[in-house]
């Protein structure tokens, strides 16, 4: 009887929780009515709706008039940078973010950037960590908005959030954290970090695919990203998904009273993993080993092989790859290209990320796969 798969990319997307499944059932069947109508039906939705904002505002520690719910973690990062970009256009039409910032921050700023505006992008480090010191001399008179992501997709390295905050706050100059990956793996919230909008995004943490949230802190200078009908207050347009909501929610709350469990379980795998497969390939090279990074990613280098041609003998073993293949052409990673990471070591690179489902058995027998197909490719 063949073994079955294992799962390794959390950081891609997680499964639902089936406390979130339990929760959505009954929304699905049962509150298909408008929130925003005022009869019998539509007012059970409303109250789950808000049910629901209450939850996400526990988990990151704000008042539930802050969050604005979405479609996702991209929606939410899209309208943080043009929303409040465009808002505050008379202040100045600069942004800095990092160079390691993902696709939906970054395509953002390009975005804006066909439009009059400039993006600083700060260089990171060889451990994909931005220089706070650096990051704030990047400000300008003119600089309106600065947005750091708090933990990178890829390498799991976490970013000076905190400090590039507090130095941009003493400038009058709005601040956005991308947070999607760190919900629910560690501990933060709105204050912690000092930030005026941040981005959550359901299915990184055991919720729905379609349902996220963005943060957005009292009195920030916001322009409405989708125009509607007045949902949201105002600031996001559209019928609420009700049934992703209350998934959200459930989620935010799981993750709530689970969290240093969590933490816990996670980095104990991700270093019983790295440490298998040391054993079995003592020249792997990690990414980010010398900083701060979350307790569940492993980004990883198999020194001399294709990570892509490593996956495809790894029978079993579901995670990513360092760079992927158009048209026949390798596409390296820009975040490992943004690090100074060789071509070489970045077409070896996987990530290699544990969830809560993950067991011991699990790591053990990935780097058993993983460890054997690495001894393959180089014999071959």
């Amino acid at each position: 009887m063949q073994d079955s798969p294992i799962y390794l990319d959390y950081n891609a997307t997680t499964p639902p929780a089936p406390e979130v499944i339990e929760a959505m059932l009954p929304a699905l069947r049962d509150l298909w009515g408008n929130p925003s109508s005022a009869h019998a039906f539509g007012q059970p939705a409303r109250r789950a709706v808000d049910a629901a904002r209450e939850q996400v505002a526990a988990l990151i520690g704000c008042a539930a008039d802050e969050v604005i719910f979405t479609c996702g973690g991209t929606e939410s990062d899209n309208a943080a940078i043009v929303g409040i970009a465009e808002a505050l256009a008379d202040r100045g039409k600069h942004i800095v973010i990092s160079a390691v910032e993902h696709a939906a921050i970054d395509n953002a700023c390009a975005y804006l950037e066909r439009n009059s505006w400039r993006t600083t992008r700060v260089p990171v480090d060889r451990n994909g960590r931005v220089d706070a010191k650096e990051f704030v001399d990047s400000l300008r008179d003119e600089t309106a908005l600065v947005s750091i992501m708090h933990s990178n997709n890829e390498t799991g390295v976490i970013q000076p959030v905190r400090e590039i905050a507090d130095a941009a706050h003493e400038r009058g100059i709005v601040v956005h954290s991308d947070t999607a990956q760190s919900l629910g793996k560690v501990a933060l919230t709105a204050d912690d970090l000092g930030v005026d909008s941040l981005t959550v995004a359901g299915h990184k943490l055991y919720g729905p695919k379609g349902a996220g949230a963005l943060y957005l802190r009292r009195d920030t200078p916001f322009n409405g990203f989708l125009r509607g009908a007045g949902h949201e207050g105002g600031r996001r347009g559209g019928t609420e998904n009700v049934a992703g909501i209350v998934g959200l929610g459930a989620a935010c709350e799981l993750a709530r009273r689970e969290l240093p469990q969590r933490t816990e379980h996670l980095l104990e795998l991700r270093d019983r993993l790295e440490q298998r497969l040391r054993d079995r390939v003592p020249e792997l090279v990690v990414h980010g080993k010398s900083v701060e990074r979350l307790p569940n990613t492993l980004s990883a280098a198999f020194p001399g092989v294709d990570a892509n041609h490593l996956l495809s003998l790894a029978e079993g073993v579901a995670s990513a790859a360092g760079a992927a293949c158009h048209s026949g052409k390798p596409h390296i990673s820009r975040v490992l290209a943004a690090m100074g990471v060789s071509d070489e070591l970045a077409l070896a690179t996987v990530r290699l990320t544990v969830g809560c489902p993950t067991r011991t058995e699990d790591v053990d027998r990935a780097a058993e796969r993983l460890g054997a197909a690495y001894a393959r490719s180089r014999a071959s």
